[in-house]
């Protein structure tokens, strides 16, 4: 199972579970904890491969790495648990997950808080990730997952993000980078089947204002689900909550907070 932190509130029922992207961890939620802890109860979790869910020979994570079989490791979490429904808040692949949490057990999603959704991936990202794909064997993965990084985090007002992000992917193995970054490769048609059809469970998208590659994609998306809101950051890149941590924590919870009404 995987490795996981609950945070107990005195008197609210309601969940808020906390995604990572791919070659993070729980920790980049270091800015949201406190302020999220003062309303709900938390549930944080190190997807496989991540933070301190590492493989071991007992529980190795040997099945394919597929994003069902990844969404299932955090239903077996919340199960455990005994959560009967959550909020989820996510950020950058995380949101993906959520997604197909959503798609296979909407029951369980009480809404979903996507912060630098992926929808789409453009010309140019998928022209990279088919690059990264040939060379994957080759080039040192760190390498590659800091060329990724500052194409998706390009700005000087990023640098937090890409080394918060750069210092956790060195915890990650080779051999489990390699399978995220199949994965990653692989999520055009998931992602197409996702814009087409509306869940119709309260979203609200955060943003970053210079998040060029994903946020034109989130817009329209946003003007064809009915119950979808974007919220855009200014002078914000694509890891809003470590970047704008504070604009963040107040618009989700007041988000999650209006949603009781």
């Amino acid at each position: 199972m995987l490795h996981y932190n609950t945070y107990h509130h005195k008197t609210s029922k309601e969940w808020v579970t906390f995604v990572h992207g791919a070659g993070g961890s729980s920790s980049i939620w270091f800015k949201q904890l406190r302020d999220f802890r003062k309303h709900f109860n938390i549930l944080l979790l190190d997807l496989r491969g991540h933070g301190n869910s590492k493989p071991n020979l007992k529980d190795a994570f040997n099945d394919k790495y597929t994003f069902d079989s990844i969404t299932e490791d955090i239903i077996k979490v919340i199960d455990h648990e005994q959560i009967e429904k959550s909020h989820f808040v996510g950020i950058s692949l995380g949101t993906i997950l959520i997604r197909n949490i959503a798609e296979k057990y909407p029951h369980r999603v009480a809404s979903m808080v996507m912060g630098g959704a992926i929808m789409k991936l453009n010309f140019r990202s998928q022209v990279l990730m088919r690059l990264g794909v040939v060379f994957k064997s080759v080039i040192p993965y760190l390498w590659l997952y800091k060329f990724f990084a500052f194409v998706i985090m390009p700005n000087k007002n990023h640098k937090e993000s890409r080394s918060l992000f750069v210092r956790e992917a060195k915890k990650l193995y080779q051999k489990e980078f390699i399978r995220w970054f199949k994965l990653a490769s692989e999520i055009n048609p998931l992602l197409r089947f996702f814009r087409a059809v509306d869940i119709k469970i309260p979203t609200l998208y955060v943003m970053g204002q210079e998040d060029y590659l994903f946020l034109p994609t989130i817009r329209k998306v946003v003007k064809k689900h009915e119950v979808s809101t974007l919220f855009v950051v200014e002078n914000c890149g694509h890891v809003v909550n470590v970047e704008q941590p504070l604009i963040f924590n107040e618009n989700v919870i007041r988000y999650l907070s209006s949603l009781k009404k």
